[in-house]
């Protein structure tokens, strides 16, 4: 089972990429409350140089609202890391699988919206 549900954009810049995938999580209801610049957090904590490489923390809080409702400590694996890193043809996007990375939490409700939170996520993937 993939963990990921991925797209690459060809010839495409990373501050671009970054655009469309913003709008295209709040056109699903999403909202951004994280955002990593893995690349220059490496390069300013241990000087490494790297492609560019952002983590954005989307979440939908009507789905984040029913997750919770069915398992309090489900914040521990929110919100859905959506990642944006550059290769050499261009962007790769790869969104968190919901159902994948709470495949060992036993709870058949959960496992529904996580379904429904990973079509959600998919559908913004293909929207780019």
């Amino acid at each position: 089972m993939s963990y990921t549900i991925n797209r690459t954009i060809h010839d495409a810049s990373l501050d671009d990429i970054e655009r469309r995938v913003r709008s295209a999580l709040a056109d699903a209801g999403f909202g951004v409350l994280t955002e990593i610049d893995v690349k220059a957090t490496m390069k300013k904590k241990i000087g490494k140089d790297m492609p560019g490489y952002l983590i954005l923390g989307a979440c939908n809080p009507d789905m984040a609202w029913q997750a919770i409702g069915l398992e309090p400590r489900v914040g521990a694996m929110l919100p859905c890391n959506v990642i944006l890193r550059e290769i050499p043809s261009g962007v790769e996007i790869s969104a968190v699988d919901p159902q994948a990375s709470m495949a060992g939490i036993d709870n058949d409700q959960l496992q529904h919206v996580a379904g429904q939170v990973r079509d959600m996520l998919r559908g913004v993937v293909q929207a780019i």
